[in-house]
């Protein structure tokens, strides 16, 4: 675990977007930053697609996400202006976010992502602001943004014979406006050239190798490909400071020059003594590499790749705080669990084929697990979870909340116990079998399910014996898939949900979904083909059994509904079946050739489905209506590629883990109650300024609820599915009621239960 740190706790503002993304959480990573800006009483932090802001004032924290309206794309450049209140958000893929402070709106601005230029080119580097204007360093040139109009001036491609060419940054310097680019040296032009779109009228300052360079004091600095700082003399660039590495960012604010680098920062004052020479291996709290670094008022803050910014002072640099907002490892969740009390994360995991040794770069992941719950998030450090890498699946044993089992995909399955590591089963000391020896083992856990008897089932890939249990007992036992497999050894197991008649359902990549009864002791497949099933692919990725039995199956090449879990007992074949819909007045097939993630059925039988690129759907029970489909064009989702969903059947919050950052959505579709008891409405009152439903908690199934105004006259009535149902706060959808004391009658489906509640409306 992390000790000896200071985080700083976060107060969260609402602003612009978010009033009308109430419904919506965001639950973002703020390790990982990427640019730091600054005012003379503000610290501003861009994580990797997430802001915050500390007041060093009030040592508040405003945190800034995809709720609010920021995009989800990789943010690469931040740029406050003081003058005019607003800050600027770069973007690797050329969008520009401009945040007005004033009153927290924020406008897309995405004219460089129009531009009729390569894509891949597109990515803005640095902000830098002269006389109004601010000159956006990207990949293939330089735009000039207008802050006083928002509006785009001219754009410069310098390259040879005007070609485009990334530029790291650009200063202003004595009339002149410098350009440091990637292969031709720094660039320069006078700023009162009207012609400065002609690439020609850019000349050659230096043909050194830069990637940085700022007017400090009325000083031209550098920073060399070579590892050095430089000051330009007015003939050529001399040295006043070394690194031993390449500077990744040089900044001046105020009265300091600092130059950072993967693991020093060096801090100069205006007569370029330098006062600072911090290196990563002094902060020994925690491991950090530095990204980026300013000073404000004495203070010095440096951007870290995993552990937000580093706080310290110029007289005393060698005492650390940490600043960053309570969030998870990372961003990039590869599969969630919530409980009712607890969510649980994980980051990965396998690729598209299943290979863990490519899911992130070469070899095999080393990290953590968070867990969230009302007091914040709890990470817990790779180094903590007994070298387990590769981490897939996470499963709470629903009769103790207190013990958890992690999956590893190279390693076997970890236990938890009061959140701590305490096992690490693999094949030395279970019954879980390794696909390799010595070197090359490899103990593939991946899907686990607790059935009713508080045995937790397992499925162990790449091996004869595929499917273990771990009785209450302590023993193991293993069961022979080699008969049900085309081949066990190519062969990867993923999810396993449990019926109610105990029947194991297991979903595989080459075996489609597997049944297994232990009373039987009989296998059966749903794989492809008329005959054998009818999946769309035998690549299964999802499986969920509903409210009424049914099994629905998600492929990487769409949807099957197997009709009930009892199919399992008939001697024929068993056929999962297409949900065909009508769309445009034509027979379609319901999410046709959409690689599907995952599968939640909700408390009101209603099925959200992931998707691999299409953001993820709300369906109605039976699938023939869309309530929802969230993307990240019209949601605050930060991503289109949703790896998991979870809900939390006490209060309907619905999450969605993305490869861009977790966000919950409040559903309303909750267990249902027992009886009609604890019955609550909220909010109450209704207040002017609410924008929302009120919502009707704690229902048994099947509820019939009537509200009618003080008079006795009905405005609204409906029957609940779940635990919560919604009003909108009109008659029947035609108009908003009047301020008043409403009354809600609620009656069990037989009578044999009622409750009635009131909500004061003040409009």
């Amino acid at each position: 675990m992390k000790k000896g740190l200071l985080f700083l706790l976060l107060l969260v503002f609402q602003i612009g977007f978010s009033q009308q993304n109430q419904n919506w959480k965001g639950y973002f990573s703020y390790n990982q930053i990427k640019a730091l800006s600054e005012s003379t009483n503000k610290i501003y932090a861009a994580a990797e697609n997430a802001l915050f802001i500390k007041n060093n004032l009030s040592n508040d924290i405003q945190t800034i996400n995809s709720v609010d309206g920021l995009s989800g794309q990789t943010i690469s450049a931040l740029y406050h202006s003081d003058t005019f209140n607003k800050t600027i958000v770069g973007y690797e893929n050329g969008l520009m976010i401009v945040i007005n402070e004033a009153d927290g709106s924020m406008l897309n601005v995405v004219d460089i992502i129009n531009k009729n230029i390569p894509a891949n080119i597109k990515k803005i580097n640095h902000f830098m602001e002269h006389d109004g204007i601010v000159y956006v360093s990207c990949d293939f040139g330089i735009v000039q943004y207008k802050l006083a109009t928002l509006e785009f001036g001219d754009t410069y491609f310098i390259g040879p014979n005007g070609a485009e060419i990334k530029i790291f940054q650009t200063a202003v310097f004595n009339g002149e406006i410098y350009a440091v680019t990637q292969f031709i040296g720094i660039r320069k032009a006078s700023l009162s050239n009207p012609n400065l779109n002609d690439f020609a009228q850019w000349v050659l300052f230096d043909g050194g190798f830069w990637n940085g360079l700022v007017n400090f004091n009325n000083q031209l600095i550098g920073a060399n490909l070579d590892g050095n700082v430089y000051k330009y003399n007015g003939f050529y660039f001399e040295p006043i400071g070394g690194l031993g590495q390449i500077a990744k960012e040089i900044r001046s604010y105020g009265d300091y020059l600092t130059v950072t680098a993967t693991n020093r920062m060096l801090v100069f004052n205006q007569t370029l003594n330098q006062v600072a020479n911090i290196q990563s291996a002094q902060v020994t709290a925690a491991p950090v590499t530095f990204t980026c670094g300013t000073v404000i008022n004495q203070t010095i803050y440096i951007g870290t790749a995993e552990n937000g910014v580093l706080a310290s002072t110029i007289t005393a640099p060698t005492t650390f705080d940490f600043i960053m907002p309570n969030g998870p490892i990372k961003n990039n969740m590869f599969a969630i669990n919530s409980s009712s009390a607890n969510l649980w994360a994980v980051y990965g995991g396998y690729d598209i084929s299943y290979d863990p040794y490519r899911y992130i770069g070469f070899s095999l992941t080393e990290l953590g697990i968070s867990k969230y719950n009302e007091n914040g998030w709890l990470n817990i450090p790779y180094s903590d979870v007994l070298e387990a890498k590769a981490l897939s699946k996470i499963t709470v044993n629903p009769n103790d909340e207190t013990q958890v089992y992690v999956s590893s995909y190279h390693s076997g399955l970890l236990k938890l116990e009061n959140d701590v590591p305490t096992t690490l089963f693999d094949h030395t000391n279970s019954g879980l079998e390794s696909l390799g020896t010595g070197v090359n083992t490899s103990v593939r856990i991946n899907g686990t399910a607790f059935d009713r008897q508080g045995n937790l089932w397992v499925t162990n890939s790449k091996i004869k014996n595929g499917l273990k249990v771990l009785r209450t007992t302590g023993q193991w036992q293993s069961y022979d898939m080699d008969d049900i497999l085309d081949n066990y050894i190519p062969s990867n197991l993923n999810k396993i949900v449990i019926d109610n008649s105990g029947t194991k359902w297991i979903a595989s990549s080459l075996d489609g979904v597997m049944a297994f009864n232990e009373n039987t002791n009989i296998f059966k497949k749903i794989t492809d083909g008329a005959d054998t099933g009818n999946l769309p692919s035998k690549d299964v990725r999802a499986i969920a059994i509903d409210n009424r039995n049914q099994v629905w199956i998600g492929t990487n090449k769409g949807l099957r509904v197997l009709p009930s879990t009892s199919s399992y007992n008939n001697t024929d074949q068993m056929r999962a079946n297409a949900i065909i819909i009508l769309e445009d007045d034509l027979a379609q097939e319901l999410l046709f050739e959409q690689f599907i993630t995952d599968i939640a059925v909700n408390g009101s039988n209603e099925k959200w489905i992931s998707t691999a690129d299409s953001g993820v759907f709300l369906f109605s029970p039976n699938g023939q209506e869309t309530i929802y489909h969230f993307t990240k064009d019209n949601s605050p989702l930060p991503s289109n590629v949703v790896n998991d969903v979870e809900i939390n059947a006490e209060t309907g919050e619905v999450f969605f883990a993305t490869d861009k950052g977790l966000v919950s959505f409040q559903g309303t579709s909750t267990k249902p109650a027992d009886n009609l008891q604890e019955v609550y409405v909220y909010p109450n009152p209704v207040r002017p300024e609410f924008v929302g439903t009120v919502k009707i908690a704690g229902l048994i199934s099947k509820a019939n609820i009537k509200i009618t105004d003080i008079e006795g006259n009905l405005v609204y009535e409906t029957t609940s599915e779940g635990g919560t149902v919604e009003w909108d706060t009109t008659a029947f959808g035609k108009y908003k009621v009047a301020s008043g004391v409403y009354m809600i009658f609620i009656a069990a489906e037989d009578a044999s239960e009622t409750a009635v509640k009131k909500v004061m409306i003040i409009r």
